[in-house]
């Protein structure tokens, strides 16, 4: 026994999710939901901002400055003196890197695992990666019985200077 008047009915609904899927993709605020991203126009907006850097006047630029904190206590060292010039050299390697993530950024890379929709692992690592050069000493405090403070600048001229010289190299 067939029923011819249930073919009718099985063909509207599929008429109807082929209609829908027909419809341009829209947001709500009536634009293309996908935008088509041209790579010309990425690698001239890069080259735009380096001649922006590159050809930036010093008064432009403010004085960069860092600080770098460290313990006297966990440094490597047979005497309190050892360990406490350690830390110093600790606190202006620390300084420097803060110097060179403002200067040339941090790349973060991050890791999530999830299991049966719960988070099991959740890593984040953050990469300092450049060269400074010119970097003044402004201070070095003991704050507290075993800590010291670093506070490290580059100020206008020099860098000025770098960027003249990084002129000349392009």
């Amino acid at each position: 026994m067939t029923y011819s008047f249930l073919k009718p009915l099985t063909v509207l609904p599929i008429l109807a999710l082929v209609g829908a899927c027909q419809l341009p993709a829209t947001t709500a605020m009536n634009r293309p939901a996908v935008t088509k991203i041209d790579a010309n126009s990425s690698q001239s907006e890069a080259l735009q901002a380096v001649s922006e850097v590159l050809g930036a006047q010093a008064a432009k630029i403010p004085t960069l400055n860092a600080v770098g904190y460290a313990v006297v206590s966990t440094q490597p060292g047979r005497s309190e003196s050892q360990k406490r010039l350690m830390a110093i050299r600790a606190a202006r390697m620390a300084a420097m890197r803060d110097l060179a993530e403002q200067i040339h950024g941090l790349k973060v890379d991050s890791s999530t695992t999830v299991i049966d929709l719960m988070v099991q692992n959740d890593t984040f690592r953050g990469i300092v990666k450049g060269t400074i050069r010119g970097a003044r000493t402004v201070r070095i405090n003991p704050t507290g019985a075993d800590t010291y403070e670093i506070v490290l600048e580059i100020d206008r001229d020099m860098i000025a200077y770098l960027m003249d010289n990084a002129r000349q190299i392009i």
